[in-house]
């Protein structure tokens, strides 16, 4: 019967060792680098990392070498296909260009979640959850 269940567990990523991998994270942060190891908590190093920010059909880059990262702040966990990675139709500009843009993104949308959860918790009684840092 136990066969039948799912293998869910940390050990499913045993597959993904080596392979130039996509994470985004709880704050909304998205790292493409090369799973070099993990454990049992999901806690993952990717090696030869980059953080991405994007706007519009825009994106930058910047190094962030090797990288740990907790597991419980990982939201999603995804191989890059290597054949396809260039195909993007999104232009690449410096950091310090696209960061403004982005930074106000962020803002705006940080105002919007606040409105919403506040008419949540007028209205129809939600309570307030999260607090900063727990985007997701």
């Amino acid at each position: 019967m136990d066969s039948l269940i799912p293998f869910t567990t940390s050990g499913s990523l045993v597959d993904c060792v080596d392979r130039k991998m996509l994470v985004v994270l709880r704050d909304g942060r998205k790292l493409q680098g090369v799973l070099r190891s993990y454990d049992q908590f999901a806690n993952l190093v990717l090696e030869d990392t980059v953080e991405r920010i994007y706007h519009q059909d825009v994106f930058a880059e910047m190094w962030r070498g090797l990288y740990l990262i907790r597991g419980e702040n990982v939201v999603l966990l995804g191989e890059i296909d290597l054949d396809q990675e260039d195909e993007i139709p999104l232009r690449q500009v410096e950091w310090s260009v696209l960061e403004p843009y982005h930074k106000q993104d962020i803002a705006n949308k940080k105002r919007r979640e606040e409105v919403k959860s506040q008419i949540l918790y007028e209205e129809k009684g939600f309570c307030k959850e999260g607090g900063e840092g727990d985007g997701y």
